[in-house]
């Protein structure tokens, strides 16, 4: 075999691969977006849609991560591309767990199909989720196009994912303490908005692979974080 068509037949399986990676983020971008949509309309059917989707990006992630072992155990990569096959698997992971946090939203919606509106709450998670699917839209072109400064932009915006759920955070105290009847619906609000505030999170550390696929090194700075939430929330 010469050297000529083992590079082919590496770039087709690369090439494979990263389609993969593609359809998995274009199934994730859905389900955070039919997963609010499911929560504001109160839409029960469409959450189990939501829920069910998961399945097939669940086993886009086993897929990518066969085929990537499969390009180290046949290909003999170099350095570069050895790299870029583990970033692969770093962002199917990613993109695994932004997929279970948009089935997690999906799964309180019969639960808050049954309670009182609390006032805009909802209108800000839905900022808060069409925030973070615009990150990683951005994401995974940067992704396509070895897009440091995208890469970069999506770093910094999860910043104002952040500064929302803090927002939100102190706003459905407040309703919980002016009225206990609001306790139930604020507590599953407070658990989606957590979940959209993690899926930023997941969005960053996918744009921080593109950064270091692109030029071989971690982003200079520490990832900007504004959720200060944490130790008083538990989550």
């Amino acid at each position: 075999m010469t050297h000529d068509h083992i590079s082919s037949a590496f770039d087709t399986d690369l090439e494979a691969v990263q389609a993969q990676i593609m359809k998995m983020g274009g199934l994730v971008e859905d389900a955070i977006r039919l997963g609010m949509k499911s929560l504001e309309t109160r839409d029960q059917e469409l959450a189990l849609q939501v829920r069910a989707a998961d399945a097939a990006i669940d086993r886009l992630e086993e897929t990518i991560n066969e085929g990537a072992a499969r390009i180290i155990a046949l290909r003999a990569p170099t350095a570069v591309d050895l790299r870029l096959i583990l970033s692969v698997i770093k962002i199917s992971g990613n993109l695994e767990r932004i997929g279970d946090y948009a089935k997690n939203m999906a799964k309180r919606t019969e639960v808050l199909s049954q309670v009182a509106t609390i006032s805009d709450s909802i209108g800000t998670l839905r900022r808060m989720t069409r925030a973070v699917e615009m990150m990683l839209k951005d994401a995974l072109d940067a992704y396509i196009h070895r897009d440091t400064e995208l890469a970069a932009d999506v770093i910094a915006r999860d910043v104002d994912v952040d500064q929302m759920y803090n927002a939100l955070f102190r706003e459905l105290l407040t309703f919980m303490m002016e009225d206990p009847r609001n306790i139930t619906a604020c507590l599953h609000l407070h658990f989606n908005s957590k979940n959209a505030e993690r899926m930023g999170d997941h969005v960053t550390s996918i744009a921080e692979q593109v950064i270091y696929l692109a030029t071989g090194k971690q982003p200079d700075e520490a990832r900007p974080k504004a959720d200060v939430t944490s130790t008083v929330s538990g989550a």
